[in-house]
């Protein structure tokens, strides 16, 4: 079993974990027993494949019954963008637009951090002794951001993280959680591990062994968020290998993909993940944020059943939150400015 807290009702909820049998078994047997099996099944032709037979085929949707299975899994087609009868695969399901301006409201004050996606949440600090520290289980950070771009590594050195894990049922686009200008964007290629949270614990820094897109923004010109640098690295995972960068200023219209130079409004689309589960992570520079009161709470918990804390050896709860909604404010001064 594995629980994460609903942010908007303050419940503990169960998640129901698709293909969970067949993911601990391929973390644990296999990845001991098959290693050239394990990564063979991590690749991004596996997951190409994988990705194709559960999301392309339009028997698929007849057999399983899309409606039934949306529903049961928390889709809300009122939300929908598109009618439902133009939606004829898994793959159109999981892709689709939503009335975001309408059903994701966005806190108007600059000072206010968004979530980039409808997600389940975990933060933390890379500064040792503070309550938030866990040192390198989701991501080294020189892998994460590559190697050979040691001025970001040194930038984020010492500040915070958050990691946004996205769930099959969800809504599959990212939206900016800052406003700035693009100064580097790039692809790092690598395997597409599960997002399964057994998968996570028992793979080392599986985040930055997985495919990534990296945008890095500054956010201190005119009109930014005035954070310093933000990075947000957009992590493909098992069934999923592709992100589609599709920023659009107005609602999803004239969607063009990133370059250095290009100025991005908090809240507006960026990307697309193709299709399933996976990951954002965002890396803040040091003494920039402070996380909402609610999430540091959630995140120490004792009373609920996470499997990041059994894996991870201390309490580590997730939070279910929704893409554009508040989760941390500019820091000014050490002081909380929301």
């Amino acid at each position: 079993m594995h629980q994460y807290i609903d942010r908007r009702t303050g419940l503990v909820r169960n998640e129901k974990l698709i293909a969970d049998s067949w993911i601990q078994f391929l973390y644990s047997t296999i990845r001991e027993d098959a290693p050239a099996l394990f990564r063979m099944a991590t690749s991004r032709r596996s997951t190409a494949l994988l990705g194709w037979l559960n999301y392309d085929l339009p028997l698929v949707g007849r057999w399983t019954g899309n409606r039934p299975f949306l529903l049961g899994q928390g889709f809300r087609l009122d939300e929908c963008l598109d009618r439902w009868e133009e939606m004829r695969t898994l793959r159109a399901l999981f892709e689709r637009r939503i009335r975001y301006w309408e059903c994701r409201p966005m806190p108007e004050a600059d000072s206010v951090v968004v979530a980039p996606s409808d997600s389940r949440m975990l933060h933390g600090s890379f500064v040792e002794g503070t309550a938030l520290f866990l040192k390198g289980k989701f991501f080294d950070l020189a892998a994460l951001l590559g190697h050979d771009r040691p001025q970001w590594i040194e930038r984020f050195a010492r500040g915070d993280w958050a990691i946004f894990r996205l769930t099959p049922e969800q809504y599959h686009y990212n939206h900016l959680p800052v406003t700035g200008r693009v100064l580097d964007h790039y692809d790092l290629e690598g395997a597409c591990h599960a997002c399964n949270p057994t998968a996570i614990v028992q793979e080392v820094t599986p985040f930055s062994q997985n495919g990534r897109a990296v945008t890095i923004l500054d956010t201190e010109g005119p009109g930014g968020s005035q954070l310093g640098l933000v990075a947000m690295i957009e992590v493909v995972a098992m069934m999923i290998g592709e992100v589609e960068q599709r920023y659009s200023e107005v609602r999803y219209d004239h969607p063009r993909t990133i370059t250095p130079g290009d100025w991005l409004e908090r809240g507006c689309p960026k990307s697309l993940f193709r299709p399933g589960s996976s990951t954002v992570v965002l890396l803040f520079e040091p003494d920039q944020v402070l996380f909402d009161d609610d999430l540091r709470a959630n995140q120490h918990r004792t009373d609920v059943h996470s499997r990041f804390s059994e894996g991870l050896g201390r309490t580590l709860v997730e939070t279910e939150v929704t893409v554009r909604s508040r989760i941390a404010v500019r820091r000014m001064g050490g002081v909380d400015e929301g």
